[in-house]
Order: structure tokens, then sequence, then C-alpha cells
């Protein structure tokens, strides 16, 4: 079952990982997925605010790199040295923690009616420009489960130094989880770098910060365990999106919290994690996150361009296996495969059949779906030419025009 590492939890209140809570001390809004996973947005309602604090039944503590206790000195300070260049040091994750810790905030949201308080959502952010532009999760200060997306309400962010703000929601996409925050600082906010998630290998050392249960300034560490973790595997509908998957132990307040590679940069944004196991959470790349950004800015929305076309990466092996079904499936090495076009679509227009096989994209060599949607990028209305190879080895050129995506799809 997946979470939203964020919301729902303050002080008092229950939270989705405490055992042996009834249903009256929490209200649960369950939205069930296809292949046995579901995202679960927890709120706590004021009323059900009773004393004392959650406490799980264990914590499980981040993995650390082994201590080399030689390199510590009589008063107790390391020197950070290093066996070897790249190695990791006694304060490399503290330094990372350090270099990002002061521009991540708690961002709390609340929704009220007739001078009541109807719920209220607790969830991270992150500084990226000293002028008070906060990058968070969308579920954070954005009500998705309404027909129409609607803020929260007011939204408060609370500074590492215990300095308080009311912030404005500038963007939000609903499909990526990322919405920007804007605050109104008198003097210029201490912020975060942004790295290259494209530099992330598996297994490489990331650290997660934020407010998990309402605790600010905590830090976990752990390792990238996929840095294409598509959102087909967890059973998430909607437009394709990647994420990238840790072991970083994170939770409900979590949302919106950077993931930080060992150089103090952000190289993605905290999003959700699996219930039912641990070492399961998933971050938005940094590098996806900089081209919604943009188009935040330059439209003011995220656009994104619709073909109609459900798309397939080729690998050697599925084309071994296509070629052993049906000895006219083209001669190709590699491409993206076309198992259905939707009918009225702009590929069924432009001729588009099932089978067909892209190997050209506006006179690009493409052999992946994130290829494609990359040449597309932002081009609404825009004239592409594909290059197709169907069965027995005919070569079509296409011509297709890509629509605005339907943002309810």
């Amino acid at each position: 079952m997946l979470s939203y590492a964020a919301e729902g939890i303050l002080p008092g209140a229950g939270h989705l990982l405490s055992p042996g809570l009834s249903p009256a001390e929490e209200d649960l809004s369950v939205f069930n997925m296809c292949a046995g996973f579901s995202i679960l947005n927890s709120f706590t309602s004021v009323s059900n605010w009773s004393a004392g604090f959650p406490i799980q039944n264990s914590f499980a503590s981040a993995s650390v790199p082994p201590t080399n206790f030689s390199n510590q000195s009589s008063d107790g300070n390391s020197d950070d040295s290093k066996c070897c260049a790249g190695c990791i040091g006694r304060n490399t994750i503290a330094k990372a923690a350090a270099a990002v810790g002061p521009a991540v905030v708690n961002i709390c949201s609340t929704q009220d009616t007739h001078g009541w308080v109807l719920e209220k959502s607790i969830g991270s952010g992150t500084i990226i420009d000293p002028d008070g532009t906060i990058l968070t999760c969308a579920h954070v200060v954005v009500d998705f489960q309404s027909t129409k997306p609607i803020l929260r309400g007011k939204v408060s962010v609370t500074l590492q130094d215990g300095r308080e703000f009311e912030g404005t929601v500038l963007s939000a996409d609903r499909h990526s989880d990322i919405a920007v925050v804007k605050i109104k600082p008198n003097t210029p906010l201490p912020s975060a770098s942004l790295g290259l998630s494209s530099k992330l290998r598996p297994g490489d050392w990331v650290v997660a910060l934020g407010c998990p249960l309402s605790l600010q300034n905590t830090v976990t560490a752990g390792i990238v365990s996929c840095v294409d973790r598509k959102s087909s595997d967890l059973g998430l509908g909607g437009v394709r999106r990647e994420y990238l998957q840790t072991d970083c132990a994170i939770n409900q307040g979590n949302s919106g919290g950077p993931l930080v590679n060992l150089d103090g940069e952000i190289v993605g944004v905290n999003v959700m994690k699996v219930l039912a196991a641990d070492g399961l959470s998933f971050a938005v790349p940094i590098d996806s996150v900089v081209k919604i950004v943009e188009n935040f800015k330059k439209n003011g929305r995220v656009v994104r361009p619709w073909l109609g076309l459900k798309m397939l990466d080729l690998n050697p092996m599925i084309i071994a296996q296509l070629k052993e079904r049906s000895s006219s499936f083209p001669d190709v090495k590699k491409g993206v495969l076309v198992p259905m076009v939707t009918p009225g679509s702009p590929a069924e227009r432009a001729g588009f059949r099932p089978g067909d096989v892209v190997v050209e994209f506006d006179g690009k060599m493409v052999e992946s779906i994130k290829e494609i949607i990359d040449i597309m990028g932002d081009k609404i209305g825009v004239q592409f030419k594909v290059l197709v190879k169907r069965a027995n080895n005919v070569t079509v050129s296409l011509t297709v025009i890509p629509e605005e995506a339907d943002s309810s799809r």
C-alpha cells in the first residue's frame, strides 16, 4: 500500500502507521489503485486530537557507513580523513545534511469553514531561492479529492530557526505532485542548490530531510535502490511518471522534503512510501522537477502533449519473443512498440496502427518512451515527423500533431 509520506500528523494525533488505532481515531480517504497498491491521504480532524503523542512499537534507524574511530581525535572531533578519493568519511553525511538543512521548512495548511478548522495537513519543503520560493508536494497544499482541485486554505511555513511565515501557493501540478509556495521574508533566506538526478546510480548514498510526524530537522540516510521506477510498476494510472526509489526512512510529514546527494545538492523531492514494507520510499527526480517549475513560469501550469498512443520500450529479449510469435515482425534492434492507438486521437488521425514500431521521432533515432516525451517537451499543435516500421519491414513516414493532455486523464 502506497502512502503519501506527508500529511495530517500533529502532536497528539493518530497516524497511519500507529498500531491499534480505531476507525474513530483516524479520518482516512483511500483511493484504490490497480496492482494491489493504494494511495492514502490522511487528515487529522481537530475534534479527534487527544493528549499525548502516538509512538510506534519500534523505530528503524537509517543505515550509515561504518565508523573509523581511529580518525577521531582526543577531543572527540573527527578529521574526516578518507582512505581514498570518493570514499565516505566520518562526516560526509553530516556535511550533506548541514548544507541543505537550514533551507528545509515545515509546511502546515489548514482548511476552515465559518471559523471551524476542518482538517490540517503537515508536510515539508525546501527553499530554492533566497527570495522565499519553496519547493514542496502538491498534495500538501492542494486538495485533489474534490471535483476541482482547491487550495487547502491558509499555508503556514516554519523555518528551521523557528520563524513563521504565511505562504502563497503559486502553482501546483496534480500528476507530478509538485507545487511551488512563496513567502515574503524581510531578508534573504538560506537556500539549497539543485543537483542532477541523471547522475545517480543504484547504490549511491542519499540523505532525506524533512519534518516527519511534525518532528522538525529530521535526517535519515540510505541508498538509491532504482533510478527509474515507473508509475506503472506501482500500479499508478494516468500520466506516465518515473520515480527515484530509495531505502531512506520517511514517514507522514516528509512529503515535499528534499532527497540530497553527498554533495549537499537536491536530487529529488520525497513524495510517498509503501506502507506494508520497510525501505521502499519514492521521490520525484529533480531533473523532472526543474522542467515542471519551468512550465510553471512559462505557462502557469504543466503543459503535456498527448498523442493517444500506448507505447512499450523494446529490448533484445522482447524483440526476440515478438519475432517468435510472428515472423513478420519488423527487423529492428531497438525502438518503441505501439500496442494500442486511442480512437479519435491525434495518433489515429496521423495513421498510426497497433503493431507499429517507432524508430525515429522528429528526425532523431529513439529507443525509449522517455526520449519521445523529451523531444515533444511542451509543444502543442506542432507537427512531428515520425518514422515507423511495420510487419514485413514496411517503413512508413507519418506526421502527428500533439494536443494538450486533458488534466483529468
